[in-house]
């Protein structure tokens, strides 16, 4: 109440005593009559609006924290296990699995993922066959597991359901290979094992990816859903053949199904992403970073087909409203055998607003640490809150105004529903004060947000702490750390000092 006062007065100063000097000293007509007495009139009343807004400075509590360089595991970015979760062994040399249920390993008790970067995120795929052992019976028990296990270990599950892989024992379930019999003698994709034009595999794959969303859109645990529709791993091998009707009715069956949980889809073709972006914030992924010529000498990946792909296929914008995920091509101990670049892989993938990358939880080689590390600072986002001011004091039901500056170091936004908050922490009373904040706007670069929150009726006269946290708003927990110091063991960064009085 009393800094409303205070600004009061000073606009009440100003339209008396300031718009009559300012006329003076601009040489205004209407001034010119005025007497000497005006003039010091005037300038008295200048003194007193120095007094006023000293006074009102006085109020004002700016705070100013110091940013760290530490890495930090943030939800839905950063490196991420593949098959596997927080505390799991990782691949010998440079094999990896895929495809198929997880062999799950005993737990113990670390979360520790050595030679490897700590994770928010365990990415899951798996072949249809597995999820629909038979027609119209899902596997839910497995899906389950994971996403339980997941949850167990810190982590937030990707998942990707493949139709199919190139083995027979990754073809698709049995029960549809027997419904359209023997498909080698169809002239077909090199990278397909069954016919997509066939009207029965949009109707009986498309079924079951409903039933998935049915069970599992907007699981608080799932972090996304690839979008994968046909070819081997489910990578899109073959997508710009298809007619337009398939594409719509694939793309649509995940459209559908999943309306809260987002959506991420390989980089494909012009006709499949476009259709899908679209109808929806789509995200996009590739398979095979790094690549730099393992396929062939005179073509690979990074060079000819990523950074036309993303302009030709209109997916150059789709970072701002969905995330952007990278998956390792070979292992990164291959990258290193062949004696690729580290940092202009990295580089890339930071031009190109990366989120999370899967580096199928292989070890990163002992002395790529330091690139991983710096890679690990850019990726997704990153908040630093640079200024924040707030009044030293105020009456309970008052108005708590404040003003935030921040810094986004990172490539991405945030794409999670995560709440600003602050708290007001007192001997007998705590107080959670929530913002009408959406930090998945804040881009990379500056982004302030002023705003006021009232001070609950009956919180007690006194002084408190005032904290501040990015909180899960069905939990009120803190989720995500920021590059500042100040952040307590209960996740919230200490501000400063408020009191509550009665005016």
């Amino acid at each position: 109440m009393l800094i409303n006062i205070l600004f009061s007065i000073g606009k009440s100063v100003r339209q008396t005593y300031l718009a009559p000097v300012n006329n003076l000293i601009t040489g205004s007509r209407h001034c010119w009559p005025w007497r000497r007495s005006s003039v010091l009139h005037s300038i008295f009343g200048i003194i007193l609006l120095g007094l006023v807004y000293t006074l009102v400075a006085q109020d004002i509590v700016i705070v100013r924290p110091k940013e760290i360089d530490d890495v930090l595991v943030n939800p839905g970015m950063g490196f991420m296990t593949f098959q596997r979760f927080n505390g799991d062994k990782l691949n010998e040399g440079v094999k990896w699995t895929e495809g198929y249920p997880i062999v799950y390993q005993e737990f113990k008790g670390s979360l520790e993922n050595e030679n490897h970067p700590m994770t928010s995120i365990a990415y899951f795929r798996v072949y249809w066959k597995f999820v629909e052992p038979e027609q119209g019976k899902y596997n839910w028990p497995m899906l389950d597991k994971v996403l339980r296990t997941a949850h167990s270990r810190k982590q937030t599950l990707m998942l990707r359901i493949a139709p199919y892989g190139t083995n027979p024992d990754n073809d698709v379930p049995n029960w549809y290979r027997a419904m359209v019999g023997d498909e080698s003698s169809k002239k077909m994709i090199p990278k397909w094992r069954t016919d997509p034009e066939d009207p029965r595999y949009a109707k009986y794959f498309g079924a079951m990816i409903r039933a998935v969303g049915a069970r599992y859109d907007g699981h608080p645990d799932l972090e996304s859903v690839d979008l994968a529709i046909v070819g081997a791993w489910g990578e899109g091998a073959g997508a710009a053949d298809l007619s337009q009707p398939t594409r719509e009715a694939l793309v649509n069956s995940y459209l559908e199904a999943f309306k809260k949980t987002p959506l991420v889809m390989l980089l494909t073709d012009e006709k499949t992403n476009g259709y899908a972006i679209s109808k929806r914030d789509v995200g996009w992924r590739v398979d095979c970073l790094g690549d730099m010529g393992g396929f062939n000498p005179n073509w690979c990946h990074m060079y000819d087909y990523y950074p036309e792909g993303i302009i030709n296929f209109g997916m150059q914008d789709a970072w701002k409203k969905a995330p952007v995920s990278f998956e390792v091509c070979w292992v990164m101990q291959t990258w290193k055998d062949k004696g690729w670049d580290i940092d202009y892989i990295i580089d890339q993938s930071l031009k190109w607003h990366i989120s999370s990358f899967n580096a199928k939880s292989s070890p990163v080689p002992a002395e790529w640490k330091p690139n991983v590390e710096r890679w690990l600072k850019k990726m997704g986002y990153r908040f630093v809150l640079r200024k924040f001011t707030y009044p030293s004091r105020l009456a309970p039901q008052g108005k708590l105004a404040f003003t935030t500056w921040w810094e986004n170091k990172g490539v991405a936004p945030c794409y999670k529903q995560f709440q600003l908050a602050l708290r007001l922490k007192g001997p007998e009373r705590t107080a959670i004060l929530r913002t009408d904040a959406d930090i998945r706007k804040w881009l990379p670069g500056d982004n302030v947000y002023d705003d006021a929150v009232f001070v609950p009726a009956d919180m007690p006269p006194g002084e408190y702490d005032l904290g501040l946290a990015i909180i899960d708003p069905d939990t009120a927990e803190p989720k995500v750390k920021l590059a500042i110091e100040g952040r307590g063991e209960d996740g919230w960064y200490h501000l400063g000092k408020i009191t509550i009085r009665l005016d």
